[in-house]
């Protein structure tokens, strides 16, 4: 009979949430098609493929590509830049969201503060590709508002910003922060929403100034989600924005642009060795986890905070 309670109760709840339902199964069907079952062809980075004949290759391999780009100093090189790149975007570009979240939370006219939220993160809803031709405008040494400025404004001599390498980095995350920083920026706003007036009006009693009320009542209050977007940004540390990476590549600047997933679009799509392209992406995808893995214990060690 209890049984048959709970069934007759779930079919009510399913009937009364249909819609719910149907919505859940677009990201399902997503995630299963597009993240999961890519997950079997992981063997060829233990088997050889060959054109034309099965997708998840002829015979075994073994380590045999493993070792290959261990040996390979294009790899090595990659990862170094990947590795760079990523920990220059991750120092500056964490931070700037909860700051630009912090202050913009204390601007007290609703309608201004509504306007820079907007503002802010509209550049998200811009194409990558657009974004890096904006980009690449703005900087011609030809036509370029800023190759124009130094040269009649300080006598210098065009600059090809996008050729040269010293450049590429800090075009990068430039790029990221003006495209992503009000959008990140909305997580720690619902967030900081989410903080009880109590603590704030007891704060605001006992004298604290409105630096004093940031730093120890805002932040403590949002530290879980902030540990939360730390974790997920260190488990994307070797899967930088390959879209941009590769649009800004150029042979002038591959010395730093030359990261692990244009490496694989090189090898993999380019020079049609998947198999060796496999095994470099599953390197990256296992030392993923680790970090992950590893952030996720530190945070709940020292701030009781993790994703699992």
């Amino acid at each position: 009979m209890h049984k048959q309670d709970n069934k007759e109760g779930w079919g009510m709840h399913l009937r009364r949430y249909w819609q719910l339902y149907v919505m859940i199964l677009i990201p399902l069907i997503y995630f299963i098609v597009f993240k999961y079952i890519p997950m079997f062809g992981n063997v060829l980075a233990f088997r050889r493929y060959r054109p034309g004949m099965s997708p998840f290759g002829t015979e075994w391999a073994g380590l045999r590509y493993f070792e290959m780009f261990i040996k390979d100093p294009s790899f090595w090189r990659a990862f170094r830049n990947t590795i760079t790149l990523s920990l220059l975007n991750l120092l500056v570009n964490f931070p700037i969201p909860i700051l630009f979240a912090l202050l913009l939370n204390e601007v007290r006219n609703l309608k201004f503060k509504k306007l820079v939220q907007t503002v802010s993160y509209m550049p998200r809803f811009i194409s990558t590709v657009v974004v890096i031709a904006m980009l690449g405008e703005i900087l011609s040494p030809s036509s370029g508002i800023l190759n124009q400025f130094l040269k009649d404004v300080c006598g210098m001599e065009p600059i090809y910003f996008m050729n040269e390498a010293r450049f590429f980095r800090s075009l990068y995350i430039f790029t990221d922060t003006w495209q992503f920083m009000g959008w990140t920026a909305i997580i720690y706003l619902a967030a900081i929403t989410g903080i009880s007036e109590d603590l704030l009006e007891a704060a605001e009693i006992d004298g604290a100034s409105r630096i004093q009320r940031i730093m120890y009542v805002t932040i403590p209050s949002i530290m879980p989600t902030i540990m939360v977007m730390l974790i997920l940004e260190v488990g994307r540390l070797l899967s930088l924005g390959f879209e941009k990476v590769l649009l800004m590549y150029t042979p002038n600047n591959a010395e730093v642009s030359d990261i692990i997933n244009t490496l694989v679009y090189r090898v993999g799509l380019m020079n049609q060795n998947y198999s060796y392209a496999t095994a470099i992406g599953l390197f990256s995808g296992i030392i993923g986890v680790l970090l992950v893995s590893t952030t996720n214990r530190l945070s709940k060690k020292f701030t009781g905070e993790g994703i699992y």
